[in-house]
């Protein structure tokens, strides 16, 4: 059964590190994919607000929201997430160990565990109601796209393996952009810095292309040690 993989948003960071940019210049967001296997159609991290995406999804596979069958998160950071609630229709998922960790957390913050964050209770319920909206992945979405665990930046971060004649990663913040890839480098404050670097380094040596967390698709051409 063909694969397609079609980028409809790249992704950036506020802060490129490898661009001599020492403070935020613009607003974060993941890059977003749609894999359609069949007649399944799953979008990856939809980053960018409701009507942009409506409109990206549109201008580049001409599907409306209500058509995207399964929403898949590689982490729950907010920058990965921010058109989610367009896609109402489809089925949220997210790996187990991002789901757990995240639900932990937000729960320590509801019982005033804040650590020094300032965030209102109406904030942490809002989030607690959006994760419980979401179901734990299973190993594999369709015959074709399987989950690909890649902890360390967040605490359960999962990656997509997409088997096709070229294994495509999508990589989320385990390679976050061809800068990091190329200098052999992580995202910047893992919670986790050892898992982080053996995530980077499994999905580079499986990987045949890769589409990173905020950036766009490239070859991955590169022998790591």
């Amino acid at each position: 059964m063909a694969v397609r993989i079609e980028i409809i948003s790249i992704g950036t960071l506020s802060r490129n590190p490898f661009w001599a940019e020492t403070g935020s210049v613009r607003p974060p967001h993941a890059t977003t994919t749609v894999i359609r296997e069949g007649q399944t159609h799953i979008l990856v991290d939809p980053s960018v607000p409701g009507e942009l995406m409506a409109h990206r999804l549109a201008e580049h596979m001409g599907l409306r929201p209500e058509q995207i069958d399964v929403v898949f998160l590689t982490n729950f950071r907010p920058a990965h997430r921010r058109g989610l609630t367009l896609f109402k229709d489809a089925e949220w998922l997210m790996s187990e160990g991002e789901r757990t960790a995240m639900s932990t957390h937000l729960n320590t913050l509801m019982h005033g565990g804040s650590g020094g964050v300032e965030t209102s209770y109406e904030e942490i319920a809002e989030e607690l109601e959006l994760l419980g909206r979401i179901r734990i992945a299973e190993d594999k979405l369709t015959p074709s796209v399987h989950l690909f665990p890649s902890p360390g930046v967040t605490p359960g971060a999962t990656s997509l393996l997409v088997a096709r004649e070229q294994t495509v990663v999508i990589a989320g913040d385990a390679i976050v952009t061809r800068d990091h890839y190329e200098e052999g480098r992580v995202y910047e404050r893992p919670v986790d810095p050892d898992a982080a670097r053996e995530s980077f380094l499994e999905g580079a040596e499986v990987a045949d292309l890769i589409i990173p967390g905020h950036g766009n698709l490239f070859v991955a051409d590169r022998q790591f040690e």
